[in-house]
């Protein structure tokens, strides 16, 4: 019993019960509806960061996230979960490296390609307010058949697409 109280007190058993309570509210796509496949869906991205207190700094003051959770798990390890406000996916998980080869990895996890899809329901005021917050942006804006969309780059050098779906979101 005093294993399940133990449980009950985890930030990773609050992270399920969301995660359990948003795959529930989902529909699930077509083409994966049968007896065989349970609803999924992703419910957190690890962005290795060097620091945690400047990485929420960054994404809670210059981009506008919600810190949804900061949980002490250790000394050297705390459990940092952001969100964009409004968010119906995934949350970043944000880890601090822990070893040289995740130093080496911070700014640069997808060998230097868009790591990351930011969907807006306003380009133009999310970009202008970026802009002059300090964002740096690398590429567009452009318009696409998708959308509007400009690439920049966090505190650490990851990519993101700002993206506005030409359909809405």
């Amino acid at each position: 019993m005093s294993d399940l109280v133990n449980l009950l007190k985890t930030p990773h058993y609050h992270f399920l019960r969301l995660s359990i309570k948003l795959a529930a509210t989902r529909p699930t796509p077509e083409h994966s509806r049968n007896a065989e496949n349970m609803p999924q869906s992703l419910a957190m991205v690890s962005l290795v960061v060097r620091d945690y207190d400047d990485a929420i700094r960054y994404f809670t003051q210059i981009l506008g996230f919600d810190l949804l959770e900061d949980t002490r798990l250790s000394a050297e390890k705390r459990w940092v979960v952001i969100s964009p406000p409004g968010n119906r996916g995934a949350r970043l998980l944000l880890a601090r490296a822990s070893n040289k080869d995740q130093e080496d990895h911070v700014g640069n996890q997808t060998g230097g390609r868009v790591f990351l899809f930011l969907w807006t329901d306003d380009f133009w005021r999310d970009y202008r307010s970026y802009q002059a917050k300090g964002v740096t942006f690398v590429d567009g804006p452009r318009r696409e058949e998708y959308g509007m969309v400009a690439v920049f780059v966090d505190q650490y050098g990851n990519k993101w697409d700002l993206v506005e779906k030409a359909n809405g979101i």
